[in-house]
């Protein structure tokens, strides 16, 4: 069968068009012939469904390209290569998204199992990396977030899938959301007063609901004991009086953990103000565990997710994100994100994983 590549994508004539794109879905129709991304292309020549490309580029004097030539070419990665192959091993149709030439982001929409590219759905939106990549935590929102499928006009909002390659060529997918952030927890508290000390404040006469029903802070004989980001937000509320007001425990905040101090006091009010209540997630390597939906500290159920605050232009290391994952799955929690500092205040991030 006649296909030739021009350097940027693959053409095939009438025949090739039904043949591949009619009877399963590879390329796009293009005047009465086929386009293949070389993606595509490179992955009918594994299967022997063609034979060889002809290389049309100048200077190549038209010679036959077969499958380790166009995989050794710098038209297709062999990371994208292995993730299209793999969600065609598993019954799927897709196509390469076209950013910055076909299929240069390495992005691909992949349909319902029985759709293909002449439907309007998608049911997800995948990105292949290498595990020695870093992903930018703002692309990585954009992908949980994919607009421009909604506005094809699916019924379905396409899943967001980071699919990692590792050494072995081996894959994990991993399922990105922008989570709804809210919960029922919501108290009026009494003024109190505290003590600051060195990297905490100390509440030497509490009233009861401050943590029998809020949850702030830890028991401590007659008192309670509150860390500096739980103290600092209640001060800022106006609820607890210290010494140097807000203002003096944002200030031991920022000597005890530097900038930190003030991501994590940004993204602790967001969740108190939507009726979560964040607690320290030291013992998962987080910043915070969250609950949702707490009456009576007597009766507190497990935490929903784990939370780590990060600055808007983080690099996750896909390494990083699959030990995220795999902790909080172990511990029945769901892994989420908040970017400080973005445009809205936080930019919320889930990732769990994913068998498509």
């Amino acid at each position: 069968m006649d296909v030739t590549f021009d350097g940027t994508v693959v053409r095939g004539g009438p025949a090739a068009r039904e043949r591949f794109y009619d009877a399963r879905g590879y390329g796009r129709p293009d005047d009465g012939g086929v386009v293949l991304a070389p993606v595509e292309a490179a992955h009918l020549l594994f299967r022997g469904d063609l034979d060889s490309v002809a290389d049309r580029r100048p200077g190549t004097d038209g010679r036959q390209l077969d499958f380790p030539a166009v995989l050794n070419s710098t038209a297709v990665s062999e990371v994208a290569f292995f993730v299209y192959k793999d969600l065609r091993d598993r019954g799927f149709y897709l196509s390469p998204v076209d950013r910055d030439g076909p299929g240069g982001a390495g992005e691909f929409a992949v349909y319902p199992r029985g759709q293909g590219p002449w439907d309007d759905e998608v049911a997800y939106r995948v990105r292949a990396v290498s595990e020695r990549a870093t992903v930018d935590a703002g692309a990585l929102r954009g992908l949980a977030d994919p607009v421009d499928d909604r506005a094809r006009g699916s019924d379905r909002e396409p899943t967001g899938v980071l699919a990692v390659v590792d050494e072995e060529s081996e894959l994990t997918y991993l399922e990105l959301g922008v989570p709804t952030v809210s919960g029922s927890t919501h108290h009026d508290l009494p003024s109190v007063e505290g003590d600051l000390l060195a990297d905490r404040v100390l509440v030497r006469d509490p009233p009861d609901p401050l943590y029998g029903r809020a949850f702030y802070g830890q028991p401590l004989d007659e008192g309670v004991q509150l860390s500096l980001v739980e103290a600092a937000h209640l001060a800022r509320a106006g609820v607890l009086a210290v010494d140097g007001g807000a203002a003096g425990v944002i200030e031991r905040g920022r000597a005890v953990e530097g900038d930190r101090f003030d991501r994590r006091l940004g993204a602790y009010g967001a969740l108190r103000t939507a009726g979560i209540v964040p607690k320290t997630g030291f013992k998962f390597g987080a910043d915070f565990r969250t609950y949702d939906d707490v009456v009576d500290v007597e009766d507190l159920g497990h935490s929903e997710r784990l939370v780590r605050v990060l600055p808007p232009a983080h690099s996750f290391a896909p390494r990083d994100l699959a030990l995220d994952v795999r902790l909080a799955h172990g511990v029945r929690k769901r892994m989420v994100y908040a970017l400080s500092g973005a445009d809205e205040g936080f930019g919320w991030l889930s990732v769990g994983r994913l068998t498509p």
